[in-house]
């Protein structure tokens, strides 16, 4: 059974089944089936660059192959630092109750870099949390699918359809001040034949 994204709010926890939203859900999908002469199903593979090794679909997601051509397991993988320094891991946060803050701003929702939706089905849920959910209020949570090196930032909200998690990671944008003028990022002696789309 998959474990749930469980969370409190004011001591009162909430948790929900979640299921991830993608294309293919939303618009459905076609795919293109290369065929054999005989016609059956072509699958795809690609050779390593020093024709060794003949990769089929889904291997690199297992693990990866060193330069000596060893496999190695992505159990047996380790995250390290700029400095080379072992990363300590993040557990997963599935199952665990983790603090709601908010609500948050809108602009905190805008600024989240989203790599993932899930659609939630709520199995406990907070009247309050509901309620705040159902006026437009968004709320932040710590969040990660599976123990790695990377924690990302989950953002709960819900529309009409549904209650939803937003997952991924904040990437607040560069803002240009008026009284400070923008850095150069041409060289003034450098002739450039591009074309300038602003002139059009």
């Amino acid at each position: 059974m998959a474990k749930s994204i469980v969370v409190t709010l004011g001591g009162v926890e909430s948790s929900f089944g979640l299921e991830k939203l993608d294309r293919a859900k939303l618009y459905g999908r076609r795919e293109r089936r290369p065929l054999d002469p005989e016609g059956r199903r072509c699958e795809r593979a690609e050779l390593t660059r020093d024709g060794a090794l003949l990769v089929r679909a889904g291997m690199t997601a297992q693990g990866y192959f060193d330069e000596g051509g060893a496999w190695i397991p992505n159990r047996d993988l380790v995250g390290l630092d700029r400095e080379g320094k072992p990363l300590p891991q993040v557990p997963s946060t599935l199952g665990v109750a983790q603090p709601l803050e908010g609500p948050i701003a809108p602009e905190e929702v805008l600024d989240l870099a989203v790599r993932t939706v899930y659609v939630l089905e709520p199995d406990q849920l907070d009247p309050a949390l509901a309620e705040q959910l159902k006026g437009g209020a968004a709320f932040r949570f710590a969040f990660n699918y599976r123990a790695d090196y990377q924690a990302e930032i989950g953002i709960l909200v819900a529309n009409d359809s549904g209650v939803f998690a937003l997952v991924g990671r904040p990437t607040p944008p560069p803002w240009a001040s008026l009284e400070l003028p923008a850095p150069a990022s041409f060289d003034a002696a450098e002739d450039d034949d591009e074309l300038d789309f602003e002139m059009f």
